[in-house]
Order: structure tokens, then C-alpha cells, then sequence
């Protein structure tokens, strides 16, 4: 009884280890949120010696795939699990409502406005007041559609003058 006990005990250590590991992984675009935070992280499996780990990507073609898939093998590697394995789950499409209250916070502090909710009322009809990361001022104007990276888009607060990102819906 005690080494069946033991054993459940391992399996949990190895799933929580896999885990904490794996979202640990920083987002190489915007180092200050890890793949956790995004919501990027979806699924981590132990099997005896084996892991397995799941990640969306935040919009198809995505650059930053690649990178955070051999992180998270380096990681898990250095953990002690050998011949990890990652995989990309593109179904369900990955939203920015898998970030969580952390990322958001961290995306604000890091001078990135973070998403709205994407069931708003103002997302479904296009309009959006995005709230400057610097000072909080709504008087905000998009410059661009298209910010440092495809996710992002360019804004400008009209009360302090700054420009910003402004990570965008999905």
C-alpha cells in the first residue's frame, strides 16, 4: 500500500514539476509574460519518462512558435525529462481571453496596453478606447493596425503624448 501511495506521489511531483517548467517559458516577443500568462500553455502530460506538452499559437504563423517549442524542451530537459515532446494545438483557436489577470498586469507595467475583452460589446462592433499603460488617460488614438509585432498594434495617448502597443483582440 505505502509503495502504490509513493508512486502517486512521484507521478504528481513529475506533473507539477513538467508544469511549473514549462510555464516558466518567457514569450521571446514580450519576455515579460511567460506562455502561462498568455494562455499559450495548454496541456502538460507525464507518462512514466515521457512528457508531453500542448501550446497554441496566439495567431497562425505565429514566428515565436518555434522558439518557445525548444524552450519548453530545454526547460523540461534541464528538469530532468529526457525526449520531451511539444506539440501545436490549433483548435481551438487560441483568444485573449486565456491571459491571465497576471499577464495583463505585467503587459500594463511593461508599457503595453493589455486586451480588451473580446466579447465586448465595443470589440463585436470595432469601436475600442484602449486605456494608455503610462498614465490611464481613454483619450487614445490608433496610429496603426500594426505595432513592433503582428499581435500588437500602434496607439498614441493624446494626453501625454506617448505612443504605445496595444496588444490586439483575437
Amino acid at each position: 500500500m505505502v509503495a502504490v501511495q509513493d508512486k502517486v506521489d512521484h507521478e504528481i511531483d513529475d506533473q507539477r514539476r513538467a508544469w511549473e517548467a514549462a510555464a516558466s517559458v518567457v514569450d521571446p516577443e514580450i519576455p515579460v509574460l511567460t506562455i502561462a500568462d498568455l494562455g499559450v500553455l495548454r496541456h502538460v502530460a507525464v507518462a512514466g519518462d515521457r512528457v508531453e506538452v500542448a501550446i497554441t499559437p496566439t495567431y497562425s504563423g505565429c514566428p515565436a512558435m518555434n522558439m518557445i517549442a525548444l524552450e519548453i524542451e530545454l526547460a523540461l530537459e534541464r528538469e530532468g525529462f529526457r525526449n520531451p515532446k511539444v506539440r501545436t494545438v490549433l483548435s481551438p483557436a487560441w483568444t485573449t481571453d486565456w491571459m491571465s489577470d497576471e499577464g495583463r498586469r505585467k503587459l500594463r507595467e511593461f508599457g503595453i496596453a493589455p486586451p480588451l475583452s473580446a466579447s465586448s460589446r465595443r470589440a463585436l462592433f470595432g469601436v475600442q478606447q484602449v486605456a494608455c499603460p503610462h498614465c490611464g488617460s481613454d483619450n487614445t488614438e490608433r496610429l496603426s493596425e500594426f505595432g513592433s509585432t503582428s499581435c500588437k498594434a500602434l496607439w498614441r495617448c493624446k494626453s501625454c503624448r506617448e505612443p504605445f502597443d496595444y496588444f490586439k483582440c483575437h
